[in-house]
């Protein structure tokens, strides 16, 4: 507990650049590495208690997912086209396109979905990034805000329990990392 009340402290004497400092690092996190939320909406919730904690949490994933979506659209998406365009990949697409929120919705839900992925996929297969933004807020949502109230009173119960979480969170990640690897590219015909 001394340890979450320093980190606590720490981050607090930033004034108002905490929650600022904070959702800048959801947003890296969720364009950039493949860190599960745990390990950071658990320590927005220890540091800023559950309610701000989650919802700068869901600030961060909403405005990350935005950009990684943007990046995509406007970088990869023609460069997809080219490849796609005229082949039978460009009815998924186009499926995609059309419920391209519903499915950045459901992807959401699920708490081992990578979300810069989902964002970044979602961007090349042009699905607009007001449905991205809106799939990531409803579908995310409770993942930030359960998060981040269970680790402002587990810090606050059991002493050890940001080792847990980093161990737990870290476990996670090697699981997904290594169902990923296992996934078997499809020969061609």
């Amino acid at each position: 507990d001394g340890a979450v009340d320093a980190l606590r402290r720490y981050v607090l004497a930033w004034g108002a650049l905490a929650p600022v400092a904070y959702v800048a690092i959801v947003i890296v996190e969720v364009m950039v590495a493949p860190i599960p939320g745990a390990l950071l909406y658990a320590p927005g919730g220890a540091i800023f208690g559950g309610f701000v904690g989650g919802t700068l949490a869901l600030a961060g994933n909403v405005i990350g997912a935005m950009l990684a979506c943007w990046i995509a659209a406007t970088f990869g998406e023609a460069w997809m086209a080219r490849r796609v365009d005229g082949t039978e990949l460009a009815v998924y697409r186009d499926r995609l396109r059309q419920r391209g929120g519903w499915i950045v919705f459901v992807l959401r839900l699920n708490p081992f979905t990578s979300s810069d992925l989902v964002s970044y996929a979602a961007g090349l297969a042009g699905v607009p990034v007001s449905r991205v933004a809106l799939g990531t807020l409803v579908g995310i949502a409770p993942q930030c805000y359960v998060q981040a109230y269970l680790a402002a009173t587990l810090f606050d119960i059991v002493p050890f329990s940001p080792g847990v979480i980093l161990v737990g969170g870290s476990v996670a990640a090697g699981v997904i990392a290594w169902l990923v690897l296992r996934v078997k590219k499809p020969r061609r015909a």
